[in-house]
């Protein structure tokens, strides 16, 4: 597994941060779901509640449902409050990421697999650089995901990507590209989506644990959308952001080592079977 501390050398850092703030403005969500997002596919099972402070997506046997933000950033810090699927999720797939458009996207997952009851969500993340992902991190959490909403997190700058549950680091994608010419998404700019849909041909125990359609309709909420960002063009009021600046500190290196030692249940960067031709690049690069 890659080790979490090593960081690009200081001149990089503030080279990468003056030429971003160069190009970039600042944008940022007004926490109203009716302002900050669009329904775009559901017909009626997606919805929003509560005067905009509330969006819900159901998934029944005809179809799941589905969001994006109104906003496309080119580096963001993103979070909102969700509470899973209850009870038997097994083979629904719960989702929350950015995204660009096109075979060469860039991408930031998370992906929430449901499960019989009892037994614990997986937590799915992955990174797309020029349409490649292949970089899956699971985690199991350590509280109930369907009991109340919790916090998750995207943050995004020319130094890092870094995916957050409940104000904790659980990982880190590097901006290596400079110094060792792995790719890193640094000039598409992505939208926030959701959505809630059937993976049961994969998502629970490889598939072999299909969806109960008798439970149906599964419903997954959403609320307290934060989104701070950056659009391209013009001058900045982005470098002020203290999402743009550095690397992780210290203390939230250990919460992210915390994470992945007691919750990480699969890393690619340890998959040797998987890759019989040696280890993706950035596992012993950072």
């Amino acid at each position: 597994m890659a080790s979490p501390v090593a960081t690009p050398s200081q001149p990089i850092v503030f080279f990468l941060l003056a030429l971003t703030a160069a190009l970039l403005n600042s944008a940022a969500a007004s926490g109203n779901f009716s302002q900050d997002v669009v329904i775009t596919w559901g017909d009626g099972r997606g919805k929003i509640l509560s005067n905009g402070d509330l969006l819900t997506l159901s998934l029944d046997k005809s179809s799941g449902s589905g969001f994006q933000s109104t906003n496309a950033f080119l580096y963001c810090r993103i979070d909102i409050q969700i509470k899973l699927v209850a009870g038997n999720s097994a083979g629904t797939v719960t989702a929350c990421y950015l995204s660009s458009k096109g075979p060469a996207h860039y991408e930031v997952d998370f992906e929430f697999l449901g499960n019989l009851a009892g037994d614990p969500y997986v937590v799915s993340t992955n990174v797309f650089t020029q349409g490649i992902g292949n970089r899956e991190m699971q985690f199991h959490l350590w509280f109930d995901p369907t009991k109340d909403f919790h916090t998750y997190a995207i943050l995004w700058n020319p130094i890092h990507v870094v995916l957050y549950v409940d104000g904790i680091p659980i990982r880190e994608f590097k901006n290596l590209e400079a110094t060792k010419g792995i790719p890193y998404p640094k000039s598409q700019a992505m939208r926030l989506y959701g959505s809630l849909w059937n993976g049961d041909d994969w998502a629970t125990d490889g598939g072999r644990v299909k969806i109960d359609w008798t439970r149906a309709p599964f419903t997954a909420s959403f609320r307290n959308l934060a989104a701070d960002g950056c659009v391209s063009g013009g001058n900045s009021s982005c470098r002020s952001k203290p999402w743009m600046q550095g690397a992780l500190d210290g203390e939230s290196l250990k919460k992210m080592q915390w994470a992945q030692k007691n919750y990480m249940v699969y890393d690619y960067c340890s998959d040797v079977k998987r890759f019989p031709q040696g280890l993706p690049p950035e596992c012993s690069a950072s």
